[in-house]
């Protein structure tokens, strides 16, 4: 009944009352008539509430494919379908160098399938990661192209409302592509054509995207305008040259009142031209943001930090050199890495579910890449439903619960109640739920390394490993919260 309930909501409808949007209507991209086991599935690119995107090569093809893979029951029970529907006839309708490309899509019993385009160069969060921070010729080839393709993605009347390094890929050769419109929003003029059963929120400005990339309107409940994308660019640039977000704090809730008070901090190893461009697309105003206001594009690509940036040509320049993915380590177990919510057996039809080596096992530094879109940075709204009403998450990772002869992956969660849980990623149940107290005596945190601390109470002792180093911002954030 749910696979039909979901296919009944999914099926592409010729009438409509509204005919200008919605009669004769054909995608681009097919929906095929395909098998999750037609595919080789390799390593995971990524993970999120609802989906997992995987390497895979078409069998008989030998194509490769980034392919979203994402869980209809979650779908139906958290009333997404319109919004998987809206991502998939925009990207269907979006024709630019600068964003991936939708091949086709199919769907099984249990799962919905998007062939997207393979960007073999990683994100740019990664090179970001790997080098320290760019250099300010790295930043500007990057940021130009970003630039360009939201002039496109504006001129088409939508709003991406999550630009970030993560959702930023780059080709084999090294050019940007922008990727991920699960929060896409069309406004009233857009010129994609919407369906009947596809549609964004109707909300004056819902909470969607990644808190450190959060323009403080959206945080005002002001309604969704341009100038969101200008601002995550601009903290998306500021990131490029410094290594971090501007904002970045222990916790949502301080990265909130940072974005709220405009707190910047500019390295002193900035140009006048960078930090002026960073501080004018970090406008309170969002319509004085360079490419929001009466000048458009134009504000933005004549900005003295582009200087001698060709506009016309970008996609035949020489894109910076890629930093390579460093070695994963062999000392490790080969189960111990893997990730713990990825199940070969969620997807597919058949009776071939088995893990053949390449049904979702990853390397450590893959996990490593699972840990961070798993941690304080974005929204998943699995964790929900250990909240009581009213109740927000402070601080969330996914670690390793380290004990005498074995580790266990499972989700810290920190709330403003205050609540300090753990959970089990892969069966979603509590695990353990560690005593609160405001006094030091009866919980401490001891930071043993960049990635290793302890919670002590008077009377466990618990040791956790965060693969993202982020063992002084989990003592930084309670302790914050003790003294609160």
């Amino acid at each position: 009944m749910m696979e039909q309930e979901l296919d009944s909501k999914l099926r592409i409808e010729n009438s409509s009352p509204n005919p200008q949007r919605s009669k004769s209507f054909a995608f681009r991209a097919p929906q095929e008539n395909f098998a999750i086991q037609d595919f080789e599935l390799g390593k995971i690119y990524g993970v999120g509430s609802y989906s997992k995107v995987v390497r895979a090569k078409k069998k008989d093809t030998g194509n490769i494919y980034a392919l979203k893979i994402m869980d209809k029951k979650f779908i139906t029970k958290e009333n997404k379908t319109a919004y998987v529907k809206l991502e998939r006839i925009v990207l269907d309708q979006l024709d630019h160098p600068g964003i991936v490309r939708l091949f086709f899509t199919f769907q099984d019993t249990f799962s919905l399938y998007m062939a997207l385009e393979s960007c073999e160069g990683g994100e740019l969060f990664d090179q970001i990661t790997r080098k320290g921070r760019l250099s300010e010729d790295e930043a500007r080839f990057y940021a130009a192209e970003v630039a360009d393709s939201l002039e496109y993605i504006h001129s088409m009347g939508l709003i991406h409302r999550d630009i970030k390094p993560e959702n930023l890929l780059l080709t084999a050769d090294g050019h940007i592509k922008i990727a991920d419109f699960g929060s896409v929003k069309p406004m009233q003029d857009s010129r994609i054509t919407v369906l009947p059963n596809a549609a964004s929120d109707d909300k004056a400005c819902t909470f969607v995207g990644t808190a450190a990339y959060v323009p403080p309107e959206v945080l005002n409940s002001s309604p969704a305008t341009f100038g969101n994308d200008l601002w995550a660019l601009g903290c998306t640039l500021y990131q490029m040259l410094s290594g971090t977000s501007p904002f970045k704090d222990a916790s949502e809730w301080l990265i909130f009142q940072r974005i709220i008070a405009r707190d910047i901090r500019f390295p002193n190893y900035f140009s006048n031209e960078a930090r002026d461009l960073i501080d004018q697309l970090l406008d309170i105003d969002p319509s004085r943001r360079p490419g929001a206001g009466p000048d458009s594009y134009a504000a933005l690509k004549n900005h003295p930090f582009f200087s001698g940036v060709d506009w016309d040509n970008l996609r035949l320049q020489t894109p910076p050199r890629l930093a390579a993915e460093p070695k994963a380590h062999s000392t490790r177990s080969s189960g111990e890495d893997q990730d713990s919510s990825w199940n070969p057996s969620h997807i597919g039809d058949g009776s071939a579910r088995t893990n053949d080596g390449n049904g979702g096992a990853t390397s450590s530094s893959e996990a490593g890449s699972i840990t961070r879109l798993a941690s304080i940075d974005s929204f998943d709204s699995k964790w929900k439903q250990f909240l009581e009403p009213g109740e927000s998450v402070l601080m969330i990772s996914n670690v390793k619960k380290i004990q005498k002869l074995t580790s266990k992956k499972v989700q810290l969660i920190l709330t403003n109640k205050p609540k300090l849980i753990y959970v089990d990623p892969s069966k979603l149940v509590v695990k353990g739920n560690i005593i609160w107290s405001d006094n030091s005596n009866d919980l401490s945190i001891q930071v043993i390394s960049p990635s290793q601390f302890k919670i002590c109470t008077p009377k466990k002792v618990l040791s956790f490993e965060d693969t993202k180093q982020r063992a002084m911002q989990w003592k930084k954030a309670i302790e914050a919260l003790q003294n609160r």
